[in-house]
């Protein structure tokens, strides 16, 4: 069994998979940009990001080429030579961005104009010192996983310091702004670069270190994957900080309505047995339709206060919190919120029992509210509502009874249909 080979095709398959992740990252990226140029197109800072996301396109393109393919254009290892340069391209537009975000106008214009000319310096020492080390002739994994070559060496040790200078500059200037600024959308995105900034320059170690040991003859095994791993987590994270301030605050209320999508199917066990027990809560027909998820859930909340209102004269006030540290699902070491939780769907529980029996206890919650809760705030309201349906449901069991007379679009409680 030729081991060397099978690990040599596991790293491909792992590198092939990680340069097609990040260049979908990059493309989805730059597409929703492009979708945004004709409401950008005076912004400078949007073309700069343009062109960032554009090089980081074809960074990644060339990186599934270069695994695919040994040669570009006919002329070998010059798709790494073009990753290569679009990756200090990319990483100097970056720098330019984040310094019209962060700097006045005529200190970023002075600092852009410094990384330009130092990004289009290095471009041309590489572009040399490729050529100078015959790189169109050398072995693809001279460039992939290092050589002792000392011309090549330099070319790679050079490329790798010139992705790790702008991580450094840009974790450096990123925290301090993102502190100062009050946009919540940029705050954001500074942040996310930050974070990408530091995984980027894990990556530029983790390649020193594999270029160094393949210099020196050393076999590190399947570690020789870390650089490409830690790269694409980079420009995923990356791509997202670029594009944030323009997404964020349509994917923020896509989480919320999530949120309270999952808080409206939580609520529908205890729902349930309260409208079973008192019809008359609720005003409105069920229904399935949850395209106006607020004013439902508002409505869920309320015909479950309402149901448990009218459940006062049959809640034995003697039953407290012991019924829930006592009841099954509770376990040792929980927290109190999750023991009142359990005390409150025991008593209910135990409230829609009698109820049903006609019992009446000799100490009934006769007067004032459900609990102590404060409803004032509805946000509050909803997470402990939630949390004691989570508890009756666990209590009672997922096989309950249809109510009587309930709608069809309501008979599935645990079905994927939305009640």
């Amino acid at each position: 069994m030729d081991v060397s080979g099978m690990r040599d095709t596991g790293e491909n398959a792992i590198n092939t998979l990680c340069f097609v992740i990040a260049a979908l990252a990059s493309y989805a990226a730059l597409i929703y940009r492009l979708c945004q140029v004709r409401r950008s197109r005076r912004d400078s800072v949007h073309r700069v990001l343009v062109v960032t996301l554009l090089l980081q396109c074809l960074t990644f393109t060339m990186g599934v080429l270069i695994v695919k393919s040994g040669s570009f254009l006919g002329v070998g290892n010059l798709a790494i030579l073009v990753m290569h340069l679009s990756a200090v391209g990319s990483g100097v537009s970056a720098q330019i961005i984040l310094l019209r975000w962060s700097a006045a106008d005529e200190e970023a214009a002075r600092k852009a104009r410094y990384w330009l000319i130092a990004g289009i310096a290095l471009t041309v020492f590489l572009s040399a010192l490729f050529f100078v080390a015959d790189g169109p002739r050398r072995p693809a994994s001279d460039f992939n996983s290092g050589s002792d070559r000392p011309l090549v060496l330099t070319y790679l040790l050079v490329f790798t310091a010139s992705q790790a200078v702008p991580c450094v500059a840009i974790y450096r200037q990123c925290g301090p702004y993102a502190r100062m600024t009050d946009k919540v959308s940029l705050r954001q995105a500074l942040r996310l670069l930050s974070v990408a900034a530091v995984v980027l320059f894990l990556y530029c170690l983790a390649r020193t270190a594999s270029i160094l040991t393949a210099a020196l003859g050393i076999d590190v095994g399947v570690w020789t994957v870390a650089p490409t791993v830690l790269s694409t987590a980079g420009i995923v994270i990356l791509s997202a900080g670029l594009t944030i301030s323009s997404w964020g605050a349509s994917a923020a209320r896509l989480l919320e309505w999530a949120r309270r999508y999952r808080s409206y199917r939580a609520l529908y066990p205890l729902w349930r047995d309260l409208y079973e027990s008192s019809p008359d809560i609720v005003l409105e027909p069920p229904g399935a339709a949850v395209s106006d998820l607020d004013y439902r859930l508002h409505r869920r909340v309320i015909e479950i206060r309402d149901g448990w209102r009218d459940l006062r004269p049959y809640i034995d006030r003697t039953a407290g919190a012991a019924g829930g540290a006592a009841a099954p699902g509770v376990r040792e070491g929980v927290g109190e919120e999750h023991r009142q939780a359990f005390a409150e769907a025991a008593r209910i529980r135990q409230a829609l029992d009698a109820k049903r029996t006609g019992t009446l206890p000799d100490h009934s919650e006769d007067a004032g509210g459900s609990d102590d809760r404060d409803t004032g705030n509805f946000t509050a309201e909803v997470a402990w509502l939630t949390q004691v349906a989570s508890a009756y449901r666990r209590l009672n069991g997922a096989g309950r009874e249809v109510p009587p007379g309930l709608p069809p679009s309501d008979r599935a409680g645990f079905s994927p249909v939305p009640p």
